[in-house]
């Protein structure tokens, strides 16, 4: 089927979540849509179970604009919550169960929770966190056990339904505002993106506090009428036998997922899966020839997007699929329906031809209603109706956008640009290499000088580092410093937080100065 022949199967919806369930609901109530642990929820019982939540809610007291927070794993309550409070018009705040207390403090209050869902083992994380709040909590385990009688539909679609926090690579996180509509959007858009079809099963193991599970397994599978898998989390040593028992045929993953699966011991594989399609990035060369040709995986989808703009870049799914690029902007599967726009620009807000390298702006009905409660913020991240990524990037000749560096992990040596995530990836390919961080550290001549921070697999010395990018990189880009470090500090979504590095004045007295040394063993 086509992506506008999927959409077609359903009633038309109003542009809020409960509408879109509701279509699905009148066309196919006895199709499972969730899978947690064995047990499935169709989509009728899961309407049924929005019901008993929404009241549930309601009788402790949330409405029109107020904010609940989700502290768990991945577990339906999330989902079920999500609908019955974008349903009373209040507002989801998924935070990260890794969270400490002071982390989770921050997203609470800021956000001015007046309750929490929260798995069990993380009642005492969330009851200090929000100590100076005492907001109702409720048990991912048994969340909605008082019955009650049918609640008003407040919630419309263009009010905001979910807070996501972003994942603060440059400090404190930023809660970013979408609407019901955004979340739906987005999901039709993952139909076209991934071509998905009712019968498609979609395995999800990344965190619902992150846009890609939200908007697009989640989003996705409701918009295609498909099954949703929900898995608490990601583990590598179970990943294949849980795909080979659930018959998933679709995955999305982030970058460190997919070099993970490729480096597990082959006797964790399964063969005979259902999977075909696999959404993320960026990948290499050797990620689609091991997915496909070793694991058995044809279909690979780069893409591209930010919490504030999901689902903006992809390679069409009908190719020409070009490795390592973000794609074209993304379509609706109405192709006539205005979706996302993607220029580069120079300092001055000029647009730029193909082939040169400037910032990336970007417009789209699905962009982020702002910044909550940081209006200051908000206005920083348009100019006249874009929005700014703070992403460097360029336009190849067939309107194909290849990603170069974030704005601010720009080197500057000797009146040259250099690329912290050039650097990242070619140190990150050397076999003795787990991971690299390339940072600017200021140097005596003016400018920058580069410090590399190392995450090594085996003894490694800072020359043999030096080596290989002399091998691979011009002259300019081969790093003064090398730091080996045990790991890299991370945010939630596995992006190295460099801001962090650069900050710690103890890495350059650490590092090996390849001007002065030829190295020593780790």
């Amino acid at each position: 089927m086509r992506p506008t022949e999927v959409l077609a199967l359903y009633p038309r919806h109003d542009g809020t979540l409960r509408s879109m369930l509701d279509a699905r609901v009148a066309v196919a109530g006895d199709r499972p849509f969730l899978v947690f642990r064995g047990d499935t929820l169709t989509y009728g019982e899961v309407a049924a179970l929005v019901d008993r939540a929404a009241a549930h809610y309601a009788a402790l007291g949330v409405r029109r604009g107020d904010r609940v927070g989700v502290m768990s794993r991945n577990h339906p309550s999330i989902l079920l919550s999500f609908f019955a409070l974008a349903e009373l018009g209040a507002m989801m705040v998924p935070v990260n169960p890794d969270f400490g207390v002071e982390e989770a403090r921050y997203v609470f209050e800021h956000a001015g929770v007046c309750g929490v869902l929260c798995a069990e083992e993380l009642r005492a994380t969330v009851t200090a966190a929000c100590a100076n709040l005492s907001p109702f909590l409720l048990s991912t385990e048994t969340p909605f056990t008082e019955s009650a009688g049918p609640v008003e539909r407040a919630g419309a679609a263009d009010e905001t339904c979910v807070l996501i926090y972003t994942s603060g690579t440059t400090g404190f996180p930023k809660g970013v505002m979408h609407s019901q509509r955004n979340v739906l959007l987005a999901g039709e858009g993952f139909v076209e993106r991934m071509h998905l079809e009712p019968s498609d099963r979609l395995l999800c193991v990344l965190p619902m506090f992150h846009i890609n599970a939200l908007f697009y397994s989640f989003a996705g599978a409701l918009a295609a009428g498909a099954t949703l898998i929900l898995e608490p989390k990601f583990s590598a040593s179970t990943f294949w036998r849980v795909v080979s028992e659930s018959g998933a045929t679709e995955v999305n993953t982030l970058a460190a997922v997919s070099s993970i699966l490729m480096r597990r011991p082959r006797s964790e594989y399964v063969p005979g899966h259902a999977l075909r399609k696999i959404y993320g990035a960026p990948f290499t060369d050797e990620t689609y020839r091991v997915f496909r040709e070793e694991l058995g995986v044809p279909t690979l989808i780069e893409g591209y997007g930010m919490s504030e703009i999901p689902g903006v870049l992809n390679n069409p799914f009908e190719g020409p699929h070009k490795v390592g690029s973000m794609g074209r902007p993304s379509r609706h599967p109405d192709h006539g329906m205005p979706f996302a726009e993607m220029k580069v620009v120079d300092d001055a807000g000029d647009e730029l031809p193909d082939g040169v390298t400037g910032e990336l702006l970007v417009r789209t009905p699905v962009v982020m209603k702002g910044y909550y409660r940081d209006p200051a913020q908000t206005e920083a991240a348009f100019r006249d109706g874009w929005f700014v990524t703070g992403d460097l990037g360029w336009r190849d000749t067939d309107g194909y956008f290849w990603f170069v560096a974030r704005k601010k992990d720009i080197i500057r040596k000797r009146g040259e640009n250099i690329s912290g995530a050039e650097l990242d990836r070619v140190i990150g390919e050397h076999p003795s290499v787990i991971e690299a961080a390339a940072v600017a550290v200021p140097s005596e001549l003016g400018e920058d000088d580069i410090l590399v921070a190392v995450v090594a697999r085996e003894p490694l010395n800072a020359e043999a580092i030096a080596a290989w990018c002399r091998d691979r990189l011009a002259p300019i880009k081969v790093p003064r410093y090398v730091v080996f470090v045990d790991s890299l500090p991370k945010t939630a979504t596995h992006r190295v937080e460099k801001y962090r590095l650069r900050g710690d004045a103890t890495l350059r007295a650490r590092a090996v100065d390849l001007t002065r040394s030829a190295g020593v063993q780790r």
